[in-house]
Parts: C-alpha cells; structure tokens; sequence
C-alpha cells in the first residue's frame, strides 16, 4: 500500500512530456517483452525437441548394431559399437546396458560435463522380439544454451531499438502536446503579475482551440486591467481631495475649538475663582444655596471644558505614559475622596473596594480613566450606586468599574466609545442638567491605547454597566508605604493654608488676576499681582526677596509668554532660583502650544482651574522645590 501511494506521489510529481512518453514507452515495452518471451519459448522448445529426436535416432542406430554383439556377449565389439555412437553430433556419452542391467559398453567424450546432458534410451531387440538390453545416449545442450544466449541478445537489441523508437516518437508526441500547454502556463503567469500575454496558435486542433479562447481571454483581462486601472486612478485622486478637504476641515475645527476653548477657559477660570470665595463668611442659607447652585454649574463647565482638554491634547500627541510601581489603594482612595461627596448629594452608593494590589501604569493616565468611568457612572445611575474592585489576573491586575445604572443598548455598545457619540438616555441628563459632550469615553478609550491595554464593556439595559481594563501588575516595593507611591494626596491638602508664602500671580485677564488674589489671599498668602513681564520686573526690582511661589499664565498681551516672563525672572538680579517654585496655567488647546507646554519642564494647570486643585498644586510644587533645596544645600 505504502510503495503504491509512494509511486502514486512520484508520478504526480511527473511533467506532462514524461507522463506522455511513459504512457507510450512503458506499455511497448511490456507487449515486445511478452510477445519475444512467447516467440523465443516455442523457439526453444522447438530445438530442444528437435535434440531430442536426433538423440533418439542414434539411440535406435546403435541398438540396431549392437543387438548381435550382445545376444553373444562380444563386450569389444560392444565398446566400439559404443565409441562410434560418440562420433555423432552433440553425442558425449553412450552407455550399452544388458538385459539385468549391467554396464556392458560405456564411451563418452572428453568433454563431457556432468548433469547437464539430455539423455533418451532405446531399447534392444532380439530376433524373437525379447528385450535383450539397451541403449543410452546423452546429447550436450550446448548448443541449445548458445541458442538461448543468441536469442536473448537479439532479444534485447530489438527491445532497446524499439523503446529507442518509441521513447523518441512520444516524446516528439509529448512535446506537441506539452510545449503548447507550457507556453500557456507561461503566459498565465504573466498575466497573474500584471503583464500583457498572449500566445502562438499552434499544435493540435484542440490545442489550437484552447490558445484561441486563452488569446481571447487575455485579451479580455487586458482591457478590463487599464479601465480598472483609469477608474482607481481617478478614484485614488478622488480620495486624494477628500482626504485634503477632511484635513483642511479637520484643521478648522482644532482650531476652532482651540480659539473658542481659550477663549471661553479665560471667564470660566475666573468665575471659578470667584465662586469659591462667595461662600467666604456667608451665613444666609437662601445664598448659600444659590451659591450652591453657582457652583454646580461651574464644575459641569469645568467638566466639558476638561473633556476638550483631554482630546486635544490626545490629538497633539503630547500625552506619553511615565511608566511607574504604585499601590493601586492609593488612586482608589483618591477616586473615593474625589466622588463620594457626588455620590451622596445623588443619593447614591459609592464602594470602594480595598485592595493590596500594585501596578505598573502611568498614575495620571489611569487616574484619568478611572475618574472618566466613575463620572460616567454615577451620570447614568439613579438608583443603587458604583462599585470599583480589583483582582489579580495571572501577571495583570484587572480593575471593573461596576453601576447599577440604565444601561447601554446592545445596539449602541459598540459605538459608546467614539468621541461625540451619546445615548439617548430619555431625560436623565435633562433632570440633571449634566449632559456630556461624548467625550469621555472616547477619551479612556485613547489612553487605554497609550497604555497598551483595552477597555471591555459589560452592559444590560435596564440592569447596569461593567468596564474592565486590564493593567501590569508588579511587586510591591519594600519599604515603601502606600500613602507614599504615586499620586498620593492626603486628605489634610484640600483644608492646608498658605499662611506666609509669598505668591506672584501673572495673568493679563484683570478678572482672573482678581480672583486669583481673592482666592489665595483666603488661604492666608501674601500674593503679588502683575498682568505683564514688565510688570513683574518691577516687582522684582522693589521686593525684598523673591516670591515663595510663580503661577503665571502662558499667554499674556503684547506677544509675552510665561515661560518667558519665568526665565527673565531668573536672569533678574534680585529675580527668582532654585528656591522658588513655578506653575503655569493655560487655557491653550493648540497643538503646538501643548507640546510647548509639555517641554518645558514646568508644572502646568489647564484652565478653569478649580481653587482645590490649584492649592494642591501650589503645596505640591512648593514642597518639592524645598526638598529639593534641601538635599542639595551643603553639611556644616
């Protein structure tokens, strides 16, 4: 079975001009064979028999003459009766036996070999018809064997000259048929790459048929190949001007949304200001409910503004993950002090779930993912409430984000994720008054991607929304308490005073300049106000020693730039150093001017600022510059 699928596979394995002369060599080979061993068996019968008879004729001479000599026992007369029997052709051998038996006469040739002789006998007859003895006589079948030699070599020059013949008359038959059906396969290779092909009408009369219909076909493709090619040329110069005007009006609306961004950012930054002082030494409950109110709005302002923020700079390409350990408790932590107040006043559950967990992930990226999925949460949630858990899962750890909101429809699912898609969620947002852009989501998505992880939803209308992402997970590092990884901000910042330091303020918007005074005059700061670089050089010029703190805007009037304003404060004689901190805030969206930014080296806030996050950032800023300061100051 093996050895005939083994030759079934080297057949197939042919070419057609081989298989052709096979087919033609193998079955000639096999009649000329049959026929020849037929023909040249009767042959050799036929001499055989032919010996045999002559041996039979000398037996019966020799018996003839030998029949007196032995009715009177004349044995010498015997022996040359014997010896002239040997004088026949091919005879080598001739015994005289008598009627018991004995070896009366015994001649044979010098010759002689042994068992390879045709013997015959006949008998000896008296004069009264008794057997008296006989004769035996064996005969060489050399000559026969010399016959058989000569046959079969005449046998085997028939043979090769005729497979010589036929070999070289199919393969002349083959190579009519094949050398046609290779040129086609040629050409279809030709026309499979792309080329022009066509063939030779020649051969046989369906050879000739089959290059007629392939010439056609060629043909066929051939034009069908340059209309092909004029139509994506066109189309390709189509999607060409399409692809600009998407571009030209992709840049449009950057820039559209940058101006207006900046532009709107300035007044939110500042009424964010002046909301937090109005509750300053309020007492009426009636004003500190519309102040209440005041405040709602300014944080779902705030929260639309961030969105953009997140996607331009998304856009911009100036978001990198830094890649850093920490215990993942401590960003839950945050998550739970950030949103729970928003829970309660919703009525809500917010379960933070603790966990010994440690990661490897950029902290602010996923710190801004979680914040986006519990915002969007506990948005669509009006009963129950929000659950964030964490478990291992092998070398990841995968942190869900569970409500018990309205849920998504399947339909919907997929799309929920894409920026500016939003669902219908029948007048919740309404109710609320905190409608999103569609924003946030695309914009966890995004981050998701920059930290090399995805982002699986779980949804049942009606029933709630499960969000998984899937981080690295790590060791934790020895000697290192939670509350110090990453991130970490102590509950004793949101209420921590500035008695004392000295802060120089740098905005060109009066309003905000104002605001900023207000705010940070509250917290107990000596603040210092200029709306310019030259404004701020004076300063420098009269004070006694430098500010304790610079938060400066980027943008300010007549083409200044706060990062330039900070660098001529150092170049000042009496300017800052290494002791002082800096922070910057902006309202800018451009590109551009956030790789700027982002270069720099200088903590940034993006506008509206809201006064918590702008007194954690000036702690923040300010006790690293003095621990710095301290670790390089020299021993006594």
């Amino acid at each position: 079975m093996k050895a005939s699928l083994r030759a079934l596979l080297r057949w197939g394995r042919l070419s057609l001009a081989q298989q052709l002369v096979l087919l033609a060599v193998l079955p000639a080979a096999v009649a000329t064979l049959g026929a020849i061993g037929v023909l040249t068996r009767q042959h050799m019968a036929n001499v055989t028999e032919l010996m045999r008879a002559n041996a039979q004729t000398v037996a019966l001479q020799v018996a003839t003459v030998a029949q007196t000599p032995l009715m009177h026992m004349d044995r010498r007369a015997l022996q040359r009766t014997a010896q002239s029997g040997t004088y026949q052709p091919h005879v080598q051998q001739v015994q005289i036996w008598s009627e018991d038996g004995e070896i009366v006469a015994n001649s044979e040739t010098v010759d002689r070999q042994r068992g390879e002789g045709l013997q015959v006998v006949a008998p000896i007859v008296g004069d009264d018809g008794r057997h008296v003895g006989q004769v035996m006589v064996e005969i060489s079948l050399d000559t026969v064997e010399r016959a058989r030699r000569s046959v079969w070599l005449n046998v085997l020059v028939v043979l090769g000259a005729s497979l010589l013949g036929v070999g070289l008359a199919g393969w002349w038959a083959a190579r009519r048929i094949s050398a046609p059906i290779g040129a086609l396969g040629d050409a279809v290779d030709r026309l499979g790459a792309g080329e022009e092909a066509s063939v030779a009408v020649a051969g046989t009369a369906e050879v000739r048929r089959l290059q007629h219909g392939f010439n056609r076909a060629a043909s066929g493709l051939a034009e069908n190949r340059r209309l092909l090619e004029s139509r994506i040329v066109e189309a390709t110069a189509e999607l060409a001007s399409k692809n600009r005007q998407l571009e030209v009006a992709s840049q449009a609306k950057t820039r559209l949304l940058a101006a207006a961004s900046h532009d709107l950012r300035q007044p939110l930054h500042a009424l964010t200001l002046f909301s937090d002082g109005l509750s300053n030494g309020e007492t009426d409950p009636a004003r500190l409910q519309r102040i209440g109110h005041i405040r709602e709005c300014v944080d779902s302002l705030d929260r639309l503004f961030s969105e953009l923020l997140n996607l331009s700079q998304l856009d911009a390409g100036v978001l990198q993950p830094q890649w850093a350990d920490f215990a993942l408790d401590t960003l839950f932590d945050e998550i739970s002090r950030n949103f729970r107040p928003v829970a309660e006043a919703q009525n809500l559950r917010l379960v933070v779930r603790k966990t010994e967990a440690w990661v490897r992930c950029d902290y602010v990226m996923l710190s801004r993912i979680l914040n986006n999925l519990v915002s969007n949460s506990l948005r669509h949630t009006t009963e129950g409430g929000v659950l964030i858990g964490a478990r291992q899962r092998g070398k990841g750890v995968r942190i869900d984000v569970w409500d018990t909101g309205i849920g998504i429809p399947p339909q919907h699912q997929a799309r929920v994720f894409e920026e500016f898609f939003q669902v219908d969620t029948q007048g919740l947002h309404a109710e609320r008054g905190a409608r999103g852009m569609g924003l946030g989501l695309a914009t966890v998505r995004r981050l998701a991607e920059l930290l090399n992880t995805r982002v699986d939803l779980v949804s049942r209308l009606g029933r709630g929304t499960c969000v998984r992402l899937q981080v690295r997970g790590t060791l934790p590092l020895i000697g290192l308490p939670a509350a110090m990884s990453a991130g970490a901000t102590p509950e004793t910042v949101h209420e921590a005073r500035l008695d004392g330091v000295r802060v120089l303020v740098i905005d060109d918007e009066r309003t905000i300049l104002e605001g900023l005074q207000v705010v940070l005059g509250n917290w107990g700061a000596e603040v210092m106000a200029a709306q310019s670089r030259a404004e701020a050089l004076t300063l420098a010029d009269a004070w006694d020693r430098p500010p304790d703190v610079v938060v400066s805007d980027l943008l300010l009037q007549g083409g200044d730039n706060g990062l330039d304003v900070l660098a001529a404060l150092e170049r000042h004689p009496r300017g800052i150093g290494a002791a002082t901190a800096r922070l910057l805030v902006t309202g800018e969206t451009k590109p551009d001017r956030l790789r700027e930014v982002a270069s720099a080296g200088v903590a940034v806030l993006y506008k509206p600022v809201s006064p918590r996050v702008l007194r954690q950032a000036i702690l923040a800023q300010w006790a690293a510059v003095g621990a710095n300061t301290a670790n390089h100051r020299p021993s006594a």
